[in-house]
């Protein structure tokens, strides 16, 4: 019997290969097959996510049009299906789950959540027998001794199962979030945002909405907004040079302090000097010259 790892990459797979000693063929390891093997391993892999949710229209075609009475999409039952462009290697490590020489499967995905949710996915779409042995490479790096402390250490997949909930249940928020307010935004303002662009009502325009992708864009117009809008703010530094002794000397700014008789927020200017002159006068008459 064969042990089959799964490894979230190629590039990963060729480390495992040589962690376990594989023999290459001149000298690489050739991935025409999709997948490596030896006398007692088989190691394949996926390429990023072999396996994603079903978009609406797969549940009912009518949900293909876009439209505010079909909101919100709430799917009672969910839906997967092989992402577009893996089929090919879905099928490869489909085939190396199910084979009937292999006795365990040893998970060597990404160790994070992510990385567990690739699999499961496959995993599921591949039903493959709920009896045969899985178990789960966690590492830290993929040097030859962190990969088998890995293996030799491999718990039950079954131990990660509320990891894997977590990955399914960030996936579904994830997928609820993007299709129904990618479509309700879009239909709310996109003949708005067609005037603005000046663009043709025939050109189709699409508002993307994401948990992440809305956050961050969010950043970026925010930092541009303070840009367009800056203003130069004159200050006033206090800045001196002190000698240490030995001719040695040192140039260093006065940094106020909330703890300081000085510091007054309507005087400070981004905790680097004074916004009067007055005041930077004053500083400078009461502790000037040191001794």
């Amino acid at each position: 019997m064969k042990k089959l790892f799964i490894a979230e990459k190629p590039s990963v797979a060729d480390q495992f290969a040589e962690a376990l000693d594989i023999p290459k063929r001149g000298g690489k390891y050739q991935h025409g097959n999709g997948y490596i093997e030896s006398d007692q391993y088989i190691i394949t892999w996926c390429v990023g996510h072999l396996v994603n949710l079903s978009y609406p229209e797969v549940y009912d075609p009518s949900l293909k049009k876009w439209e505010f009475a079909t909101l919100p999409f709430i799917p009672k039952e969910w839906k997967y299906e092989v992402s577009r462009g893996t089929e090919k290697q879905f099928n490869i490590v489909s085939g190396q789950l199910n084979r009937e020489d292999v006795d365990v499967i040893y998970i060597a995905t990404d160790s994070a959540r992510e990385g567990e949710y690739i699999y499961r996915l496959v995993d599921m779409m591949a039903g493959v027998d709920p009896k045969k042995e899985r178990r789960r490479v966690w590492i830290d790096s993929q040097t030859k001794e962190e990969i088998l402390r890995g293996i030799r250490e491999a718990k039950p997949d079954s131990e990660y199962d509320n990891l894997s909930a977590a990955a399914f249940s960030r996936a579904k928020e994830d997928y609820l979030m993007g299709i129904n307010f990618s479509r309700v935004i879009s239909l709310k303002y996109r003949n708005r945002i067609r005037r603005e662009l000046k663009l043709g009502q025939d050109e189709r325009l699409i508002i993307a909405v994401g948990r992440v992708m809305t956050c961050v864009l969010g950043m970026i117009v925010k930092r541009e907004q303070e840009i367009r809008s800056f203003q130069k703010t004159k200050f006033y530094r206090i800045a001196g040079e002190f000698g240490m002794g030995n001719d040695a000397k040192v140039s260093a700014d006065w940094k106020p302090q909330e703890t300081s008789r000085w510091y007054a927020p309507t005087d400070i200017y981004d905790g680097k000097g004074f916004l009067y002159q007055g005041k930077a006068v004053a500083f400078m008459k009461e502790f000037m010259p040191f001794p």
